[in-house]
């Protein structure tokens, strides 16, 4: 009986400490994710390389704005090129599955297939521009050192020579290296997103033309059927 009285008198001494304790007892245990955390910083890396340019990245920067630990990163990132080829191998990933969402909503119409897809390229772009400038940009170094990019970036071209393919298939393409027309339809699509990103598309044509429209009659001029 005397240890219960001794222990009481203790806790009514520490009250204050007893209820720090007790409320960070109660208070749930903060779970961390992974996923989250590379999610965050692939964020991150995207809003600075796209105000500061990749001279402005860092993974100290990175961690910043993601609201972590200066050594999270890398438990992800052993620098700031394996960060970039993330960026880029995401951008693609979510590009080709636009892409290819874009063929199969036309299954068995080839000419809509060439034009939804084409048209789902402009829109990643305009919804997606800052990623979409860092996949194009040139500052992912020694690319082949990233298996995933090199994977996800050649799949979607392919996906869209198998475009083309189909396309030829059925007489609306001409008869030529499928992966010479599908370059060429690429560079003609990324002119157009580019002059429009830019904003070097007069208005005396945007006033009476949409960016569909300004892509589509690209495209046309391309194919056997007009």
């Amino acid at each position: 009986m005397r240890q219960v009285l001794v222990i009481i008198e203790i806790l009514e001494h520490n009250l204050d400490t007893v209820k720090i304790v007790a409320y960070y007892l109660a208070m749930p245990a903060k779970k961390y994710h992974h996923g989250d955390l590379k999610n965050a910083l692939i964020k991150a890396g995207v809003e600075i390389l796209s105000k500061e340019g990749v001279g402005g990245l860092s993974l100290r920067k990175v961690a910043k704005r993601a609201g972590v630990s200066h050594s999270a990163p890398y438990a992800h990132f052993k620098d700031r090129q394996s960060l970039i080829a993330a960026i880029s191998t995401e951008g693609f990933r979510q590009l080709y599955d636009e892409l290819d969402a874009a063929v199969l909503a036309h299954v068995n119409a080839p000419k809509e297939q060439l034009f939804e897809a084409a048209w789902a390229y402009v829109q990643f772009a305009m919804n997606n521009t800052d990623t979409f400038k860092i996949m194009f940009s040139g500052v992912l170094e020694k690319e082949k050192d990233y298996p995933s990019f090199v994977e996800i970036s050649g799949k979607t071209f392919e996906r869209v020579v198998e475009i083309v393919r189909v396309c030829q298939d059925a007489g609306i393409l001409r008869s030529a290296p499928s992966e010479l027309i599908a370059v060429s339809l690429w560079g003609q699509v990324h002119g157009i997103i580019s002059l429009a990103l830019e904003g070097q598309i007069t208005h005396r044509v945007l006033d009476r033309f949409t960016l569909r429209d300004i892509l589509l009659f690209a495209i046309s001029r391309m194919s056997y059927e007009r």
